[in-house]
């Protein structure tokens, strides 16, 4: 018998490596920086990305793509402050790629922007695994999530830029170490920078501003 056989999975993840390096670049002439925003449901994504909305969209013109599997709640949300923003429906799929992303960038425009942030759909595990694009990866572990995330989903914290530790104003009712988050995610990614805030009431807040305040301007075309 005569047959091919074809590794699936190696050449999905070759293709949208290469379709992510054709969104790096095109961003790259643009001067746009974009963030892939990434976390469990419920760890507070949205009222982070709105809270860091509000400290710089009058400091940089910026854009929002909001990825959800079927819902407009966040984009409705994220409008309200008068940002541009476009809603991308995954059909079902549990994260972004990066063809995903070059239309959604495509449909709102970008060579406008100087930041662009999408916020992933709500998991730890898929969208990890797949490369968007993105200048910048950010991933959000919340209090009540536990300490021992880093243990369980190691790929999330390995391929993050920046590590927020959410909802830090509820630490004396959970058995949570911010210490030993640290600790499990630098064990993976000694380069991972990690800022724990809360993004309900803003403590803490203005380290994570400052930090990405210095990689905008540290990038090519600010």
């Amino acid at each position: 018998m005569d047959y091919k056989i074809t590794e699936t999975k190696s050449r999905i993840t070759e293709d949208n490596d290469r379709c992510a390096e054709e969104v790096r670049r095109r961003l790259k002439e643009t001067g746009t920086v974009l963030i892939n925003l990434m976390g469990s449901p419920g760890a507070g994504k949205t009222t982070f990305l709105i809270r860091t909305l509000q400290a710089l969209k009058d400091r940089y013109r910026i854009g929002v793509m909001e990825a959800d599997v079927d819902s407009d709640v966040d984009a409705a949300a994220v409008s309200e402050l008068g940002v541009r923003v476009i809603q991308l429906h995954t059909g079902g799929s549990c994260h972004m790629d990066a063809d995903m992303t070059m239309r959604g960038l495509t449909e709102m425009g970008y060579d406008d922007l100087d930041l662009i942030v999408l916020e992933n759909v709500g998991n730890l595990v898929c969208p990890a695994e797949f490369d968007v694009g993105a200048n910048i990866r950010v991933m959000i572990l919340s209090v009540p999530e536990g300490d021992d995330k880093p243990l369980k989903y190691p790929l999330m914290f390995q391929v993050s830029d920046c590590m927020i530790i959410n909802k830090i104003d509820v630490l004396p009712v959970f058995d949570f170490s911010v210490e030993e988050a640290r600790k499990r995610a630098r064990n993976l990614n000694p380069n991972l920078t990690v800022i724990p805030l809360s993004a309900g009431n803003g403590e803490g807040f203005d380290e994570w501003i400052r930090w990405l305040t210095e990689r905008m301007e540290a990038y090519e075309g600010h």
